[in-house]
């Protein structure tokens, strides 16, 4: 099958691709992926400016080469790449790669535009281009996985054949301990599943959260026995049916995939959609979605713990990439010289073309190809990416040098410190722990638009260079530095430490993004009242009641009167049993409000039967997906 890479578009309607993705298919379809390229967050931000994420080099190897590299592994035939920001690097490295040969099993196609700000953005996409045909695997480009997704696939598909488009996603967990350096703090989860069924009754992040609340309908689902679990690892990688698209599509508010998770789990008893895990104790599945995780994720490919993914595979068939593998972990590309008396002690990577001085100590770290480091060295946890020159006497502990930056003598770069691309650093300085530099000066950030796309990927490659003639500080970045400590003027101590920390995944505070996908939107100390307003019920009613008037005159189908109250629900807060109230009332009042308060029996019913009652019943199958909720409107009905 031929690799392909490039824009793409799909013949046939968007009605016909919504057919097919509301029935089971009896023939097998080649399972596809959707690989989402862009971050939508500024977890590596400024080094991003430079590069896309999906493009930095883990291990010598582009984050999204291992994405492709699991999907290809695990079955998928065709991934779509959707990227907005540097679409064009993305792409070229993508033609230039194996997956674009004839030989892949691997169909690539990238799709880019300028007007994703999201995932759902993407999601709605591929429903307009009926891109989907069947179940398929939805992945960021920068996850790490050897996990075989084949059980999860087969439990999905099984699912779905004996209650039909009931189970929308399958999330695939990792059995991880609460601590375990493979989670970080914003990814934290405790879910609350069925010990039987696998269906998730509630997800919640924990990140800054003193305290949880769950849900009373968990203890009234249903279930016979339910689990609450903390020591599972969201690996971030789903399998959905094409209804997903179509849900993204339908619900405009769905920008993340937590949004959509909480919104099919709150509005589960509405229209009957669920949510199923499936959780392995084998495998490797992690999001390299801060540096924490960037140094821990290499950390366990240097140690072999994504094997077969390993780095001397070299899985990516590019040329001259190939690497011995000796004791201790330690990997040496070709063309390597080492000088008398450096030590490679454990769990280290040499790429290809570089050059070690003499006297170097390094440990637990990873350089890139064509490098040169000079004497007395000394690298613990480093990563030191592509083309980067190291004078002699440098000390760097836990930090990452970017592509193409200059380290000069006697420099030392403590704890969690950053060098963006092109950087100078020296001579004779030493860093501070979480010192973040960049070519690019922060005031640059105060022509840009944040709230408009807050992503890692933000795209100054569209506008003018803003940049102002500035002066390095050679008291920060040496007498022969060149670069801006990230650092803004307008931003106080507080916010510059929440940059390092949103960096390196620490104690992070909850910004724009991890609010939309808290699943507690008033806050933790704020009371939650189990019913709304009573004006809040009101204002509902009679909304409902225009919204069923301009239906009846308009002919408007009953889907989309559903939704449009589906809609209002939320907006008004309503629980499902006010619904149901609310609906209940309305249709029998319906007469009164047509003809007036002065009606027959003979005139009411005969307005009522023809009409209303096939508005009621559909309302009534719509909202009422189990016996109970049947009967308490059949209560509701009596009572009247």
């Amino acid at each position: 099958m031929a690799g392909k890479a490039g824009k793409q578009s799909r013949s046939g309607s968007g009605l016909s691709g919504r057919k097919g993705a509301g029935e089971p298919e009896d023939e097998v379809q080649p399972l596809q992926a959707v690989l989402v390229a862009d971050s939508f967050n500024r977890r590596f931000f400024p080094v991003t400016k430079d590069q896309p994420r999906a493009l930095l080099p883990l291990g010598n190897v582009a984050m999204i080469d291992y994405t492709l590299e699991f999907l290809t592994s695990t079955g998928v035939q065709e991934t779509f790449v959707f990227c907005c920001w540097m679409a064009g690097k993305i792409k070229e490295h993508l033609q230039k790669s194996k997956w674009c040969r004839p030989t892949s099993p691997n169909t690539v196609h990238v799709i880019t535009s300028e007007m994703y700000r999201s995932l759902g953005d993407v999601l709605r996409d591929v429903d307009a281009k009926s891109l989907v045909r069947s179940d398929f695997v939805l992945v960021y480009g920068d996850v790490v996985s050897n996990i075989d997704v084949s059980q999860a696939l087969q439990e999905h598909r099984q699912r779905r054949k004996v209650e039909k488009n009931i189970s929308v996603m399958t999330m695939i967990f990792k059995e991880s301990s609460p601590g375990h350096r493979s989670r970080c703090e914003e990814d934290d989860v405790i879910v609350a599943v069925d010990s039987k069924s696998r269906r998730i009754l509630h997800y919640q992040k924990t990140q800054g959260l003193k305290k949880l609340q769950f849900p009373m309908n968990i203890f009234h689902n249903g279930s016979d026995e339910f689990e609450i679990r903390h020591d599972l690892l969201d690996c971030h990688i789903s399998i959905c049916s094409p209804q997903v698209a179509e849900l993204y599509t339908d619900n405009f508010d769905y920008q993340t995939r937590d949004d959509f998770v909480r919104g099919i789990l709150v509005n589960e008893e509405i229209l009957g959609n669920q949510i199923h895990l499936h959780v392995t104790k084998d495998g490797y599945g992690v999001r390299v979605s801060n540096l924490l995780m960037y140094d821990s994720v290499s950390s366990d490919m240097v140690r072999r713990w994504v094997y077969p993914v390993t780095p001397e595979a070299n899985f990516t068939g590019q040329k001259g990439r190939s690497c011995t593998y000796s004791r201790h972990n330690v990997y040496r590309g070709s063309g390597v010289s080492l000088g008398h008396g450096s030590q490679m002690a454990e769990n280290v990577l040499i790429g290809s073309d570089t050059s070690i001085g003499a006297n170097c100590y390094i440990s637990n770290s990873v350089i890139g190809n064509n490098c040169t480091i000079g004497d007395n060295v000394n690298l613990d946890h480093a990563y030191i990416w592509n083309n980067v020159h190291i004078a002699s006497g440098v000390a760097i502990s836990q930090s990452v040098v970017c592509g193409r930056a200059e380290v000069k003598a006697g420099v030392t770069l403590s704890k969690q410190c950053v060098l963006a691309y092109n950087v100078v650093i020296g001579p004779n300085v030493t860093l501070p722990e979480g010192t973040v530099v960049s070519m690019h000066h922060p005031d640059e950030e105060e022509d840009e638009d944040d709230d408009e796309f807050l992503s890692d990927d933000a795209e100054v490659g569209h506008t003018k260079d803003k940049t102002k003639l500035k002066v390095f500080n050679p008291a920060e970045v040496g007498a022969e530095g060149k670069g801006y400590i990230w650092k803004a003027s307008v931003l106080d101590d507080a916010e510059d430490d929440e940059l390092s920390q949103c960096l390196w995944g620490l104690v992070l505070n909850p910004d724009a993004e991890s609010q939309s996908e808290d699943s507690e939107p008033d806050g933790p100390d704020e009371p939650m009242s189990p019913f709304p307003e009573v004006d809040d019920v009101k204002v509902f009613q009679v909304e409902v009641l225009g919204t069923l008037q301009r239906g009846l005159e308009e002919n408007i189908s009953w889907d989309n009167l559903v939704l449009e109250i589906n809609s209002l629900k939320y907006a008004y807060n309503i629980t499902l049993k006010e619904v149901m109230q609310v609906i209940t009332r309305v249709v029998l009042e319906y007469p009164f409000h047509q003809e007036g308060p002065q009606l027959t029996a003979s005139k009411y019913f005969s307005l009522f039967l023809p009409v209303s009652v096939c508005v009621f019943l559909f309302f009534l199958n719509c909202t009422c997906k189990f016996g109970h909720d049947r009967n308490e409107c059949l209560c509701l009905i009596l009572s009247y």
